[in-house]
């Protein structure tokens, strides 16, 4: 099977150096190239590439915000594309991720596509989800407080981005998490840990194990035992916490 691979660059030129040099890989089959990161994020939602050859500097979304879109979690093998960021260099050193310094030599562009073929080979993407959620902890070290606004979903075979506002409530599903908008639901492959860390916490509570809600959709809440509640939202949706959740539930009759 060929490396599917995605080229991102808003650079029409950087574009084609790098795929006249996979011109050469018998191995590789270029699936797509995107001019900016919202094209990238959803491409990649849309065509689950193996890698992605992703330039960190470009208008509106850099590489780092395709990143955080995404979710590291569900990332390819990335190999970044920086043409002058130093900062950026030692994050990607100390956390073993691949890059190539504009201009690179083919030589320097052979290591890098090595290096994600042993990836692919070994299959040890779990560990390499880590670095990358590790970098954007450090590229973005105010993260806490830059939250998600927007993500993206993948449905009928198109991605399209919708506003973390009008989320209503979220429910774990297995591997993937449910978002439930309206009359609607919308499937993510996210866990609910990494969700919640990725969402406001003055817009969203977990409230059980399986549960995030939004708080603007709370109507009433009632206590049944031992610190655990049911939440009824302005939809008549009926939605039970857990005590291991109870602090944030209680602080919410307070509030």
């Amino acid at each position: 099977m060929p490396i599917r691979t995605l080229i991102v660059d808003d650079e029409p030129l950087g574009r084609q150096r790098i795929r006249h040099l996979l011109d050469r890989e018998d191995d590789v089959a270029v699936i797509g190239e995107c001019a900016n990161g919202e094209e990238a994020v959803a491409a990649i939602g849309t065509h689950t590439p193996d890698l992605v050859f992703l330039d960190v500097q470009m208008p509106v979304l850099d590489g780092f915000a395709v990143l955080e879109a995404v979710g590291a979690a569900q990332m390819p093998v990335v190999i970044f594309v920086t043409a002058y960021d130093q900062y950026a260099l030692q994050a990607f050193d100390v956390h073993a991720l691949d890059y190539l310094l504009k201009p690179f030599d083919r030589e320097r562009f052979q290591k890098a596509l090595e290096r994600a073929r042993v990836h692919l080979r070994h299959k040890d993407l779990d560990a390499l989800s880590h670095r990358l959620q590790a970098l954007l902890d450090q590229a973005h070290p105010a993260k806490k407080n830059t939250y998600l606004k927007r993500l993206a979903v993948k449905t009928g075979g198109q991605v399209f981005f919708l506003n973390v506002e009008e989320i209503d409530w979220i429910e774990a599903a297995g591997n993937y998490a449910g978002l439930h908008i309206k009359e609607k639901t919308h499937l993510i492959r996210e866990t609910m840990s990494d969700l919640e860390a990725r969402l406001s916490p003055e817009l969203f509570l977990r409230i059980h194990r399986s549960t995030i809600v939004n708080r603007d959709r709370i109507k009433a809440l009632k206590p049944v035992s031992n610190g655990e509640y049911v939440l009824t939202l302005h939809d008549g949706t009926r939605l039970a916490s857990s005590r291991s959740y109870r602090a944030g539930v209680q602080a919410l009759r307070s509030g």
